[in-house]
């Protein structure tokens, strides 16, 4: 027990710092090499926000444990809009532009039924899998296009991107501290998924169940700290923003990874889980879009759909 909790806390640890600096690295680079902020805040800022989950996921499906990938895709996900949401709007009301919501919400939404739609028959093929890497391409592409006739999005965009620069040796001091990043983040993953399974087998649990409480609160750590930061900074746009790519990159990219790396039927029954998953974006959806923030009574309610969710599990 105690090793299986060990492997777990340190892999989560290394994954969350690795991924970190992973993503700044890669920043650092491409600002470097001339890419434009949009694209930099669009590709390497969004993937990094779900890389935790993507190592985990894919990791999980290569060692034959699609439950666990699936489950922290969807865990994550719920997490995601009630944990992480309602625990922000508890400190602060988070508010969110219009267009935000209708758009990348729009393509959140999206996501999450085309991604649960081909969960629902306890099956996740390759192919399923390449149309939602197909389907995360095209969202990525509306993202930059709408950030670059959007003005005060493309600023706020820049702004992100150039807080995260800071000072740079070189470009290639940056790789090689990339590439350590990388084998940081695989062996934290790794170590990870090998302390969730061997928790779940002595606990008598479910794989779904470790990957949709233990596993994806775990990784969705650090979107809770980047949106208890920004709710107090009173930066609401920032927390739906995050949350809405995080959410959009793990039904499609996460998910559709796991989809090609590992394939094959789900053993447990995560039509509830799905079903949550759902309704939680819509009860989210519905409070953001009322009054164009979610409340502190309302970030309650989030809280409590996530506990009813852990409760329903049991």
């Amino acid at each position: 027990m105690l090793i299986a909790l060990a492997l777990l806390i340190a892999g989560l640890a290394l994954l969350t710092v690795g991924a970190d600096r992973l993503v700044l690295s890669a920043a650092r680079v491409s600002t470097r090499l001339g890419l434009s902020p949009i694209l930099i805040g669009a590709l390497v800022i969004g993937v990094g926000t779900s890389a935790p989950e993507l190592l985990v996921s894919v990791v999980a499906a290569l060692r034959g444990t699609l439950d666990l990938a699936v489950g922290n895709i969807v865990g994550s996900n719920v997490a995601n809009l009630s944990l992480v949401v309602g625990s922000a709007a508890i400190i602060s009301p988070v508010a969110s532009r219009v267009e935000t919501l209708r758009r990348e919400g729009g393509l959140m939404m999206v996501g999450t039924l085309v991604f649960a739609f081909f969960a629902w028959n306890h099956l996740l093929s390759r192919p399923e899998g390449a149309i939602l890497l197909a389907a995360m391409g095209v969202g990525v592409w509306l993202v930059i296009r709408w950030a670059r006739a959007d003005r005060r999005g493309a600023a706020e965009i820049e702004a992100e991107v150039a807080e995260m620069e800071g000072p740079i040796r070189s470009i290639p001091f940056e790789v090689t501290i990339g590439v350590v990043s990388i084998a940081a983040t695989l062996a934290g993953a790794e170590m990870l998924v090998r302390g969730a399974k061997a928790l779940a087998d002595l606990l008598s649990l479910s794989d779904g169940f470790v990957g949709l409480t233990i596993v994806a609160v775990g990784t969705s750590l650090p979107e809770l700290a980047t949106a208890l930061a920004a709710a107090r900074r009173r930066e609401g746009d920032l927390v739906v923003g995050n949350v809405l790519g995080s959410n959009m990159f793990n039904s499609l990219l996460v998910a559709g990874s796991a989809a090609l790396a590992g394939p094959g039927a789900l053993v447990g029954d995560f039509r509830f889980p799905l079903v949550a998953m759902v309704v939680v974006s819509v009860l989210a959806g519905v409070f953001a879009r009322s009054g164009q923030r979610v409340v502190r009574l309302e970030g309650v309610a989030l809280l409590a759909a996530f506990a009813i969710l852990v409760v329903g599990l049991l």
